[in-house]
């Protein structure tokens, strides 16, 4: 089948246009009326980088795709809107093969108030999935970026950290299975193939009054300092209070790594890291509470001085980094 047969296939499976959209996929561009702000991000995963084929299912790799990039919208606190989805398909994806991707864009779109409204096809030595995604606030001002956290300002986190790591680990040696309950490991591999972006939190952080907020897609440490740097801030991190994902120390011993480490330099968990008013927590909490989508924990606070500081609970420092694409192997 030709490429321009295909792509409209693919665009009878879209679902109706929203209220934003005047003209959707199938001109040279699309058409929207978004009314107040809107913010835009790209983020892409690639064969080989950041998913095997051999370990998910195409659905399982469309929802990657764009939950990676609605989380960025997610640590904005905004509202999702539309997106436009870039596919580079290796010779040996064939019809059903477009299918089931779009199949699984298609159910996260669905969940999160998405319209997909266009996009790209063409061919790539491994397939490559970029997505640009658009969300929408009021105002500006209603959206949290990472330059706003001040001296005093709570740290806080969603989820649990470390099981897109995990998940790596098992994923890459299936005999470490046998150090957690099946379901567990489960749990795990899936927190590294098919993430949730945190949209419902992330408003919820944002209406409670967070000064900043990143979303945990290259490390705790690398995006801390991220943060920080943003700020003009420092950030100390208790080590004690972080949210560890069940499974992870398991997992982590077995495969002789430190439980720690891979918690804080390990990529892809998603969760969304975010600085508050002391005096916000409470309602953040409530808010959190009525998303009902993840828990909320407090894991340290933000300084004057520069830098990003992990403390352990005997007192010493734990020295950590994030996940760098471009860092040699």
């Amino acid at each position: 089948m030709g490429e321009f047969e295909l792509l409209a296939k693919l665009r009878e499976r879209l679902p109706a246009a929203g209220p934003r959209i005047a003209l959707g996929s199938g001109d040279d561009a699309a058409v929207t009326i978004p009314g107040g702000a809107t913010a835009t991000s790209v983020d892409a995963i690639v064969e080989g980088v950041h998913f095997r084929r051999g370990e998910a299912d195409l659905a399982t790799i469309g929802r990657k795709a764009l939950a990676t990039a609605l989380s960025d919208l997610a640590a904005m606190g905004a509202e999702p809107g539309e997106a436009y989805v870039v596919l580079g398909a290796p010779g040996d994806l064939d019809e059903d093969g477009f299918h089931a991707l779009l199949d699984g864009m298609l159910e996260l779109a669905q969940a999160t108030g998405t319209a997909i409204a266009g996009g790209d096809l063409t061919r790539a030595p491994v397939l490559t999935l970029a997505a640009t995604v658009v969300g929408h606030a009021p105002e500006p001002s209603d959206f949290v970026t990472r330059g706003g956290a001040a001296a005093g300002d709570l740290l806080v986190l969603t989820g649990e950290i470390g099981g897109a790591g995990a998940g790596r680990l098992l994923l890459d040696d299936p005999t470490l299975a046998g150090a957690v309950s099946e379901d567990a490991a489960a749990r795990l591999r899936a927190r590294q193939l098919d993430p949730s972006p945190r949209l419902h939190s992330g408003r919820a952080l944002a209406q409670a009054g967070a000064t900043a907020m990143i979303d945990l897609s290259d490390g705790l440490a690398g995006d801390a300092a991220h943060l920080a740097r943003a700020s003009g801030v420092g950030v100390e991190i208790d080590c004690g209070s972080l949210p560890l994902a069940k499974g992870l120390a398991e997992v982590a011993a077995a495969s002789g790594v430190d439980p720690l480490q891979l918690a804080v330099s390990g990529g892809e968990d998603y969760e969304l890291l975010a600085a508050l008013p002391a005096n916000a927590l409470g309602e953040a909490s409530l808010r959190m509470g009525e998303a009902a989508e993840t828990t909320l924990t407090p894991i340290g606070k933000v300084s004057s001085a520069g830098g990003v500081e992990f403390r352990l609970p005997g007192g010493g420092r734990l020295e950590a980094v994030g996940y760098d694409h471009l860092a040699e192997p």
